[in-house]
């Protein structure tokens, strides 16, 4: 709050508690109590980060909107320099670590993410992409109906700009505590990125169909050859299985991806919210 209070005449800090099973929210509501400027959401269970993100930037009502997260890895005090660089021309500006704090395991998935990203956003701001960021409120306008339960912040913000900027801040260790992303949690995050707000994956899976397409008419040439030279057909079970095999993983493959592509639809048509709330605290009657 004391920096916060020293960069802008007025200011929100919206805490949303993820169905957290500690005592997070009796410290929001402590916190709440004390400060004006403190507004809690308690969501009926855990949604996800982003999910719960969402929730919180709907609920902003200020000019600029920054998120942060609890582990405050990057310092609020970082906080003035992306406003000065918003403030150049841009509508989403990056707080870029100079150095992440994370394992193999971690940054495997987040590349993943990023790679997906950079159709949209240009390779280079893509690479720039983290949890500490600020953008312009009017942007949420561009996503104001959008209800699916699977959620992207950086891609709902594409929708509504292409002026992403990014600056350089310290990425400090975790000091209490241990991250609740998982790798599964990590790989199902990417893999909901990926097919739920690109075509890259049925590009790739149009793209192997017409690989073994050519390599399957490839081997009936060969067979072909091999009979007018030799007078013979290919000989031998192995090599029959194998092509059977390679066949049968790529056919299984194209249908995985579709399958997920159906699957998201059949959640959309259920109209699944992202989240739902069990509770808010100083938000009056403009909440």
């Amino acid at each position: 709050m004391a920096v916060l209070g020293e960069t802008a005449q007025a200011y929100e800090i919206i805490l949303v508690n993820d169905g957290s099973a500690d005592d997070s929210w009796r410290v929001i509501q402590a916190l709440s109590d004390s400060y004006k400027q403190v507004k809690g959401i308690q969501l009926m269970r855990n949604y996800g980060q982003h999910n719960a993100l969402l929730c919180g930037i709907r609920a902003a009502r200020k000019e600029f909107i920054i998120t942060l997260d609890d582990d405050l890895q990057n310092p609020p005090e970082e906080i003035p320099r992306l406003i000065q660089k918003i403030q150049e021309g841009f509508d989403v500006v990056y707080g870029s670590p100079k150095k992440t704090r994370q394992g193999l395991w971690r940054n495997v998935p987040a590349y993943l993410v990023k790679l997906s990203l950079q159709s949209i956003m240009g390779a280079r701001t893509a690479r720039q992409v983290s949890s500490f960021r600020i953008f312009k409120t009017r942007l949420r306008e561009a996503f104001s109906h959008y209800q699916s339960s699977f959620v992207s912040i950086d891609v709902l913000l594409t929708w509504g700009t292409r002026k992403f900027g990014a600056v350089t801040v310290h990425h400090n260790p975790r000091e209490i505590g241990q991250s609740n992303y998982s790798l599964y949690r990590l790989i199902s995050h990417s893999l909901n990125m990926v097919t739920g707000f690109s075509i890259l994956p049925l590009q790739l899976a149009t793209f192997v169909g017409f690989f073994f397409t050519l390599f399957g008419l490839g081997v009936l040439v060969y067979v072909i050859g091999r009979y007018f030279i030799y007078g013979g057909s290919v000989p031998g079970f192995p090599f029959l299985a194998s092509l059977i095999a390679i066949f049968a993983g790529a056919q299984l493959f194209s249908l995985g991806i579709i399958g997920e592509y159906i699957a998201r639809m059949h959640f959309r048509v259920m109209n699944k919210p992202p989240y739902s709330l069990a509770e808010s605290i100083n938000f009056g009657e403009n909440k």
